[in-house]
């Protein structure tokens, strides 16, 4: 009998032991996540080699995309910097948040604009450790819960107001690369006041630096084009991945939230050396698009193209191309860095990686350069999202989303809970289940009214886009992406068939009213009497 009692304890003990060993991993198990956002300005969809670019190498964001999620029909809530920004930070619609426009960012005064909080917000409530790099464009009181070491620049300039991040990389350049004057050839751009040799692209392109001082004019960003002067390790693309790598290291043993919002591939458009130069100008191919006449086209005079006819020039868009193309593998190389910096500690298994961009380029296609407009290029972004407990390894994703999605599916895969969004967890679309959620994607613009197309809807390959109110003249617009990818085509409009494609117009318009209601838009009965054909 003493045997058996003694056989009972043993068994006793050895299962309480087991009982606190999967106790213990269970804790492991259920230990915070951790999240690394990479957002970049104006990289198009397909300005990747893993899109089928077959000119720009991308190996180390190739790598990202085959190591999770990599989505085919990705979108932006609205193609311009601020509003695209505060929708992915609070996963709201510009009819929601109210940012729909850049001016309503930073300090702008209106209590009634980006009420909610973002999601770094709710991180910091859960206990993580959030830290921000680059450019922020959003409303700065939800600049507060970021832990960044230093966050001032030292003419006591914040890093979340207007014009922060420069400051920030002024300071750092000041002791790394001091200014000098522009030598025979040299200009000096706007965004980093160091001397650049400008291409023929250029706006003071001939000049020399002397006369373009003595004119002093105000230029925007988009009229710098050519070769920077600045050393490759001393960038602003360098700069801030230095910060994340140095972030990752410094916060390994806790639960964090890095954000890193790159300011390439946006304008300027000077990389500097290997990077300039290394996609041959001559050997550019210019946009199928560059010649089309807009006819038939909502955005006939759209981003001054007629007036800034220089981007519809075959031979000198080769050079923005080529440029563009540079600031992005410069981009990769840096990510690749980060990529191996997560690897090395032992992070990469415990943290849900994103990657994507607020909006595209141009970069020519219709004559234009920029974004603001629904056409692919301005429209449709690059997405990869990686977690590699829980999102296997090359998944393909071809339902269409938006990056107003991404506020859910962050709180989805950190098991943070359920907060109020106007997008959805894209899990059932990485894991492929039954789901609705991607059968269509929409993206709006109502800043300057219905004096052009307010809303966009992709479904099975057609676009359809329409102004908010019945009596805009506006010209409504859809296209068959499947067969006329370069939106030249427009099936509605003053085409004398249109009437052919009513049906399938009414068909996206009645998921675009769908989505209308479903994020209570104001818009929905302007939307519902407008007349297609």
């Amino acid at each position: 009998m003493k045997y058996v009692l003694k056989i009972l304890i043993v068994i006793l003990i050895l299962c309480s032991k087991i009982q606190d060993t999967a106790a213990q991993n269970a804790v492991v198990n259920e230990a915070p996540k951790n999240l690394l956002f990479i957002i970049v300005d104006q990289q198009r969809y397909d300005a990747l080699s893993i899109a089928g670019n077959p000119i720009v190498k991308t190996p180390n964001l190739d790598r990202l995309a085959k190591q999770g999620a990599y989505f085919k029909n990705a979108y932006t809530p609205v193609a311009v910097c601020g509003p695209a920004r505060s929708s992915i930070l609070t996963g709201t619609t510009i009819n929601t948040n109210g940012v729909n426009t850049n001016k309503k960012t930073y300090n702008f005064n209106d209590t009634a604009v980006m009420t909610m909080k973002t999601f770094d917000e709710i991180l910091t409530e859960k206990g993580y450790h959030a830290e921000y790099y680059g450019k922020w464009h959003a409303l700065t009181s939800h600049a507060a819960t970021y832990k960044n070491q230093n966050k001032y620049a030292k003419n006591g300039k914040y890093m979340f107001e207007h014009g922060g991040q420069s400051y920030m990389y002024q300071d750092y350049l000041n002791d790394v690369f001091p200014k000098r004057e522009p030598k025979s050839g040299e200009l000096l751009d706007n965004f980093t006041k160091r001397p650049y040799t400008p291409d023929p692209l250029d706006i003071n392109y001939g000049k020399t630096y002397a006369e373009v001082k003595k004119e002093n004019k105000k230029l925007s960003q988009p009229n710098f084009h050519g070769k920077s002067s600045i050393p490759k390790e001393h960038t602003i693309t360098a700069f801030y991945a230095k910060k994340t790598i140095e972030a990752l290291e410094r916060l390994k043993n806790k639960p964090f939230s890095i954000t890193t919002s790159f300011h390439f591939p946006h304008a300027p458009m000077i990389p500097s050396a290997p990077y300039y130069g290394m996609y041959p100008a001559k050997d550019m191919k210019v946009p199928e698009s560059i010649d089309d006449d807009m006819q038939n086209s909502p955005y006939k005079n759209a981003n001054s193209r007629k007036k800034l006819t220089q981007f519809a020039d075959e031979e000198k868009i080769k050079y923005m191309i080529s440029n563009y193309y540079g600031l992005i593998t410069e981009l990769d190389h840096w990510m690749g860095k980060i990529m191996d910096k997560l690897d090395e500690t032992g992070l990469a298994e415990n943290t849900l990686i994103i990657f994507t961009s607020d909006h595209g380029e141009m970069l020519g296609a219709h004559g234009m350069r920029e974004k603001n407009v629904f056409y692919e290029e301005s429209s449709h972004i690059p997405l990869m999202i990686k977690m590699p407990t829980e999102i296997k390894k090359e998944t393909t994703v071809n339902g269409y989303v938006s990056n107003v999605d991404l506020f859910a599916t962050i709180m989805d895969y950190l098991k943070i809970g359920k907060y109020k969004s106007d997008g959805e967890s894209l899990r059932d679309l990485i894991e492929h289940k039954q789901t609705n959620h991607g059968s269509y994607v929409v993206t709006e613009w109502n800043y300057r009214g219905p004096t052009s197309p307010n809303y966009m809807i992709v479904k099975d390959g057609w676009k359809l886009m329409v102004p908010y109110t019945e009596d805009s003249k506006v010209i409504n617009a859809m296209y068959h992406l499947t067969e006329d990818p370069h939106e030249m085509n427009n099936l509605l409009g003053e085409n004398p068939e249109r009437g052919k494609y009513e049906q399938k117009a009414e068909e996206l318009r009645t998921n675009l009213l769908e989505w209308l209601k479903k994020t209570n838009s104001i818009h929905y009965l302007g939307v519902s009497k407008i007349k297609l054909i």
